[in-house]
């Protein structure tokens, strides 16, 4: 008798690996879709709540023309969302001149130069980094950043731009350096050998034909860094020093979209003009953030379409 033959799986067996296949499958469709129903949840609620205002009360002009957010003024409440937009592009843009150079040069490293347990070990340490809750990053810009940062430059106040830069770009390397480091990984190895193959130094490899042939993932990392960016609330409001202003240098203090909803969403009466203009700026946060992470989404993808 022939050995080594399989046996056929029993009828009991086939059903059993039916419904557990089915059940993988309808969990794997209601996870996909439940975030898709939460998103479209999320910006039902915000733009019931703040659709009142944008029909009824909003100024366009003065809404991203003027510099004054005054929406408790008894005399006249003015809604002027551009300190605010300024606030948050300044912290953003200096967050992503610390966090650019800082995330590409790790995730180099780390894909290309590290290797065995060297890579493993800082792989987990920028998971770690990534972990770190945004409010103690808040804390360090309060506690650390803040005397530092008087000391070094001798201002007045340490919580400003610089500050809450800093910090941002701190918190938005990790997640930057993860998906840098997937694009590089992502090159085929094919690309680096015919290089070298062509005498080209490992730099050369590096910079003229992984970086190339790597862009547009790169491109996607950076981009949704500048979400993470805009999107980013407790360690802005502690370090940024939150006063309303339109920044003319690093060591102005700013108050961002996201730290103005969390500071006053709190304080302000259910239904009013002010409650619903914060959540105007939810609005415009949820558009800004949206358009971001498509951008990143129709980089990478477009280019495998074509």
């Amino acid at each position: 008798m022939a050995q080594g033959i399989a046996k056929a799986p029993l009828p009991d067996q086939r059903n059993l690996a039916w419904y557990v296949d089915k059940t993988v499958q309808v969990l794997v469709f209601v996870g996909g879709i439940s975030a898709i129903l939460l998103i479209l949840g999320i910006f039902v609620f915000i733009t019931k709540e703040g659709m009142g205002f944008i029909t009824q009360t909003l100024d366009i002009g003065e809404f991203f023309t003027s510099p004054n957010w005054r929406p408790t003024s008894e005399n006249r409440p003015t809604y002027g969302a551009l300190a605010l937009i300024a606030g948050t592009a300044s912290v953003t843009g200096l967050a992503m001149l610390v966090a650019v150079p800082f995330s590409l040069g790790a995730a180099i490293f780390i894909g290309e130069f590290a290797t065995g347990k060297t890579r493993e070990i800082l792989k987990i340490l920028v998971e770690m980094l990534a972990a770190i809750p945004s409010v103690v990053w808040g804390f360090i810009g309060l506690s650390i950043m803040n005397p530092l940062i008087i000391d070094l430059f001798n201002v007045p106040v340490g919580l400003n731009v610089l500050n809450s830069g800093l910090i941002l770009g701190l918190m938005a390397a990790p997640i930057m350096t993860t998906l840098a480091e997937d694009a590089l990984k992502a090159v085929p190895d094919g690309y680096r050998e015919a290089a070298e193959a062509m005498g080209a130094t490992r730099w050369q490899v590096i910079f003229r034909v992984v970086f190339p042939a790597a862009k547009n993932g790169l491109v996607a990392a950076v981009l949704l860094g500048v979400g993470r960016g805009f999107g980013e609330t407790m360690a802005v409001l502690m370090a940024s020093g939150h006063s309303i202003n339109i920044p003319t240098s690093p060591f102005d203090s700013v108050r961002a979209l996201t730290a103005t909803i969390a500071a006053e969403l709190g304080e302000t009466a259910v239904g009013s003009d002010h409650y619903r203009a914060l959540f105007t700026l939810g609005i415009f946060l949820f558009a800004i953030t949206f358009l971001i992470n498509l951008t990143a989404d129709l980089v990478v993808r477009g280019p495998r379409k074509r």
